[in-house]
């Protein structure tokens, strides 16, 4: 069997497909994509497609590796961010043709049902709540709030006690059976976090994501040490190694590598073995369509340490594969159940691809204080 083409779908409301197809006429589907950088990342795609044709999908690791090592830059988001998705693409083939999903050639099933979790961001503390209700109602058993942005005029005083209060009102609505994550997206520094988190640590949340920017190993292990909440980072880094002084410092619980940015499913796969004997769990980052929700689903099915899958809610049911796939997800109990088709278990319908295709053109928002005009992290 022989890679014939590469083909690349922009598709809304903000995804990019990839199609590798093969002379034996299976084909095979990745999500190679970075936030607000698709045609990018699509340029970098298509700079690995004279290598690609011709050669045997089915010698995926040999790819992989030549793909990573053979450019002589290694890493970065978005070479690595093309290679997550032609991974997946060559994977989907593979398992396909073998007649096996992706998990399988990974282990086997070690359980039969993720756990997923959904976004639930607002304006204001009452759309939170509305809209952790209506997940809830949908079958989902956890979510994850968004900490409002801190600009340095802010009283600080005012700032924490209004963090503290908003999650707790959050809880109160929500009860003791929803699971609550917050995810500070490095918008707070060191000290300021830690105040936070102490504050709403008695609502008991299920990790502190980003509480600070991953970039300072040390920042982060001083929040870590200074709070009893578990504390999760990673879906800005690319590759097993950007993880390693992550593990070695004790910084985090929780490790949320994306499968479509840190180097595809194998690639996580070793970042969860690694993150395995430092007792911590891995909740992969995915804010991202189908395909990328797919992944996450073949990885969390043979990964012992897996904790919890991520649903944005961009589209609602567009995100579960509703048009796209020709079997969507199903939420049930707060769990996506296993599916036994081969490959990734997904069948994409390309008629509905092509009626929902954009430009790529989508970027990430810009945030500025209303005062005084200065960045707000985003």
């Amino acid at each position: 069997m022989r890679i014939t083409n590469l083909e690349i779908f922009h598709v809304k409301p903000r995804w990019s497909f990839l199609k590798i197809s093969t002379d034996e006429g299976i084909a095979g589907w990745g999500e190679p994509i970075l936030e607000g950088r698709a045609r990018t990342v699509e340029t970098a795609v298509m700079e690995h497609k004279d290598f690609l044709v011709g050669q045997d999908p089915l010698r995926t690791e040999y790819l992989w590796q030549s793909m990573y090592r053979n450019t002589f830059y290694r890493g970065g988001v978005i070479m690595m961010s093309a290679l997550s998705g032609i991974e997946q693409a060559l994977l989907d083939i593979k398992g396909k043709h073998y007649g096996l999903p992706v998990y399988e050639m990974l282990g086997g099933v070690y359980r039969d049902k993720i756990r997923i979790y959904g976004h639930c961001w607002g304006a204001t503390t009452e759309k939170i709540i509305t809209r952790a209700l209506e997940r809830r109602e949908r079958g989902f058993t956890a979510i994850k709030i968004l900490v409002e942005p801190f600009t340095e005029n802010r009283s600080v005083k005012k700032y924490i006690e209004s963090q503290i209060v908003r999650f707790k009102q959050i809880r109160e609505a929500v009860g003791d059976e929803m699971d609550i994550a917050i995810d500070f997206h490095g918008r707070l520094t060191p000290d300021l976090a830690v105040q936070v988190i102490r504050g709403i640590e008695p609502y008991y949340p299920l990790f502190v994501e980003e509480a600070c920017l991953p970039e300072n190993t040390d920042a982060m292990a001083r929040i870590k040490a200074s709070v009893g909440t578990s504390i999760a980072t990673g879906e800005r880094l690319a590759g097993r190694g950007a993880f390693r002084p992550l593990f070695e410092s004790g910084t985090v619980d929780v490790v949320q590598p994306d499968l479509c940015h840190a180097g595809g499913i194998t690639e996580v796969r070793r970042i969860a073995a690694m993150a395995e004997t430092y007792y911590c769990k891995i909740a992969p980052h995915n804010p991202l369509g189908p395909i990328s929700l797919a992944a996450n689903i073949q990885l969390g099915a043979c990964t012992p340490n897996f904790l919890i899958a991520e649903h944005f809610g961009m589209k609602e049911e567009w995100d579960l594969g509703a048009g796209y796939l020709a079997e969507p997800f199903k939420v049930e109990d707060g769990y996506i159940h296993i599916k036994s088709e081969p490959g990734l278990g997904i069948d994409v319908n390309e008629e509905v691809v092509a009626e929902r295709a954009y430009d790529g053109s989508w970027d990430s928002p810009r945030l500025y204080a209303e005062d005084d005009g200065t960045i707000i992290d985003w």
